[in-house]
Parts: structure tokens; sequence; C-alpha cells
């Protein structure tokens, strides 16, 4: 079983050469290695929920999940509504589900310092 840490040492690869998308129970056991992120009820995505400290702070944090998915050319749906409560969906669109590059991703995400609602 990988921890946080090895997934956080992973780089994302092209979604070319993955294979097919992870079953229920693949992803639930990568789901053990992101704290704070949720599984979809059809288990094709994984999302985080966070409430930011203030608009400013969700775009600070916004702009390093940007970074990171830029990096890793795995790029995330962002959803930023009433001025600071953030959610990020992540799927591979190109499998129509979850792969381990989603899990890298999130893993990475987890280890940015958010400034969140006291």
């Amino acid at each position: 079983m990988n921890s946080p840490t090895a997934l956080t040492q992973k780089k994302c690869q092209p979604c070319e050469g993955l294979g097919q998308a992870f079953d229920l129970t693949k992803a639930k056991e990568y789901l053990n290695q992101t704290p704070g992120w949720k599984l979809s009820e059809d288990g094709k995505s994984i999302s985080r929920e966070l409430i930011m400290k203030n608009f400013m702070a969700a775009i600070r944090f916004v702009n390093k999940v940007a970074e990171i998915a830029e990096q890793e050319n795995h790029h995330p749906d962002i959803h930023l509504v009433g001025y600071r409560k953030l959610r990020i969906d992540l799927s591979t669109h190109a499998l129509g589900g979850l792969s381990e590059n989603d899990f890298i991703l999130a893993a990475k995400i987890n280890e940015l310092q958010a400034e969140l609602k006291q």
C-alpha cells in the first residue's frame, strides 16, 4: 500500500498510457491515501471542499492548485462560490473515471497551505 507521501513523490502520466479507469475497489484503496477527499457516488471522481478565510485566500489557493496542475499536466475542475467556498473535483476525463493521476494531484494539493476560515 502506498502512503500519501509516496503519491506526492510521483508524477502524473500521460492519459493515453493509463489503460482503464479505476474500479470502485481500487478507487477506495487510493482514497485512503488522500485525507479530506470524497469519492462521488458513481466512483468516477473525487472532490474536496474547503471554506477559506476570505475571497483573496481562496484565489491564492486556487493559484497554487493551478501551478501544481500545470506542472503535472492534469487539471481539476475548480468551483468557487459564495466568495470563499471552494470545491475541487478530480477525474481523468480521457478515461471517464479515476486514475492514479487524480490521487497524485489530490495528495499534492493536500500539501498546500490553505488559509481556512477559523
